[in-house]
């Protein structure tokens, strides 16, 4: 086994190999399925080192490593392959300059040298900082700490909030990862902040060991299950090989099962028999493995009304319903207050348009009140959508009224009235539906792709494209070659550059 030297390290491609070699090196693992999906998460994560599955086509990796110039900077990207796999790879990544790019086989040693020249690269600047900021550094993040969070646990994972709502989320957090529950059941509606709760609770209990996250609703009832548990070499089709399942990946450290209610009845089953029996065995196998880490459940469903509808196991909720971690929506009466202190925070922190000419520095009173006024269905997600939203759309270094657009129907529908009929049918629901088409035609119909162009989540993008109904023969792909003055008009609307 590696020792854990390096505080975080992304991993891009789904490779079991690649995972393993991060969690011994890093106290935190941050993975993206692809090179496109890795670009959304470098500025964000701030990773130490980039680990990449070899598999992923060349170009690919080039323009990942191109567009995400000043994001990288010096942070070295290691393609992990088997021996003589990778010979092309690292022709093709000497063309660019500005960059190491090294190859490594399934031994790890060569990986160690690299983090060990990482280490003395990061303390040699950590010195240097110390020496020349070190005064003015301690009061801008003492500043920070005291105006978003309300403890360093807060500040560790990011949760943002004074309100008695997070008080209270953070107290039983604190109460659960302090005892031997296992497993710990998290719920709370879309947007409320689960993974973050869970991320706080692992920090406590376990901070140098993996963590780990699988979407239930994101998988089939197979795939699932051969991600939890991994697989031996013919376990059915296409097993050409073994495959290390999530369950021991994740190792003495933690398991989120996030959305647990979409788990099929079958594979609650297997689960509820891991919980119990604290062991597993992967599909197509016969070896019992043991099952060490702390298993957390997320859910922004009902679970008693999933029980009732006969889409979930009892037995299963009351093995995990122990000490449940309760999230509150954004309108709750004992979180509202944080709704100005999150939005603030995403006006400081966002990096949707860093090239922006103006630094937008806050917002008006009455931007201010009618995001306090909202009810926030999607929560802080939604909240963070539409501050993002107004960055792109503000001009000045305040974000005004008019340009927090909360719900693109009613903006358009307003737009329709004020317009009196001087471009008929023009609309912003309209202009928003024709940018999406257009990112979407121009990046193949690859809809990660698509969103990072668009400077907007993949989810967003998703969930943009089933609102309007968006496909290659809908409507929109139809009118889109038409002449009139309408489609002249939208054409005229500009793919985001910053």
């Amino acid at each position: 086994m590696g020792e854990i030297s390096l505080d975080k390290i992304l991993t891009i491609g789904r490779d079991a190999e690649v995972r393993r070699l991060a969690g011994e090196h890093a106290r935190k693992v941050f993975g993206a399925d692809d090179p496109t999906d890795a670009l959304e998460m470098v500025q964000r994560v701030r990773p130490s080192l980039i680990l990449c599955d070899y598999r992923f086509d060349p170009t690919g990796i080039r323009e990942f490593l191109t567009r995400a110039d000043k994001r990288l900077a010096k942070v070295p990207v290691v393609v992990v392959g088997s021996n003589g796999h990778t010979d092309g790879l690292v022709e093709e990544f000497a063309e660019v300059d500005g960059y190491h790019f090294l190859e490594i086989s399934r031994d790890d040693h060569q990986l160690k040298q690299i983090i060990n020249k990482i280490e003395l690269t990061q303390k040699g600047t950590q010195s240097e900082t110390r020496n020349e900021n070190k005064s003015s550094s301690a009061h801008c993040g003492q500043d920070t700490r005291r105006r978003f969070f309300s403890d360093d646990l807060s500040v560790s994972v990011s949760m943002v909030g004074k309100s008695p709502s997070v008080l209270n989320t953070l107290r039983m957090i604190r109460l659960v990862a302090q005892s031997q529950c296992n497993p710990i059941l998290i719920v709370g509606e879309t947007g409320t902040g689960k993974e973050l709760a869970a991320r706080a609770v692992h920090t406590l209990r376990h901070p140098n060991e993996p963590f780990v996250a699988v979407n239930c609703a994101a998988l089939t009832a197979t795939l699932l299950e051969s991600e939890l548990f991994g697989h031996v070499k013919g376990a059915f089709t296409g097993a050409d090989r073994d495959r290390t399942g999530l369950l021991e990946l994740a190792g003495a450290g933690t398991l989120l099962l996030d959305e647990i209610s979409e788990m099929p009845m079958d594979l609650q089953a297997k689960l509820l028999r891991v919980l119990q029996e604290k062991c597993f065995r992967k599909v197509g196998g016969t070896k019992s493995i043991p099952c060490n880490a702390t298993i957390i459940a997320s859910s922004n469903r009902n679970l008693i009304h999933e029980i009732q509808a006969n889409r979930f196991r009892r037995d299963l909720y009351y093995r995990l319903d122990v000490s449940p971690i309760v999230l509150a929506p954004l309108r709750s009466p004992e979180r509202r207050k944080d709704i100005g202190l999150l939005a603030e925070y995403f006006l400081e922190t966002s990096t949707i348009c860093p090239q922006k000419p103006n630094k937008i520095e806050s917002l008006t009173k009455l931007a201010a009140e009618a995001l306090e006024k909202h009810e926030w269905p999607g929560n802080v997600r939604e909240l963070r959508n539409v501050i993002e939203r107004a960055i792109l759309l503000e001009t000045t270094n305040r974000i005004g009224l008019g340009a927090i657009v909360i719900n693109s129907i009613e903006c358009a529908q307003a737009s329709d009235n004020q317009t009196n009929g001087l471009i008929k049918g023009f609309s912003l629901a309209k202009a928003e539906r024709e940018l999406i088409f257009r990112a979407l035609q121009e990046t193949g119909w690859q809809k990660t792709r698509a969103a990072a162009l668009l400077g907007i989540t993949r989810a967003t993008l998703y969930a943009k494209v089933k609102q309007y109904n968006i496909g290659k023969n809908s409507r929109v792909a139809k009118s889109h070659a038409g002449k009139d003055r309408d489609d002249t008009v939208v054409s005229s609307v500009s793919l985001p550059t910053c």
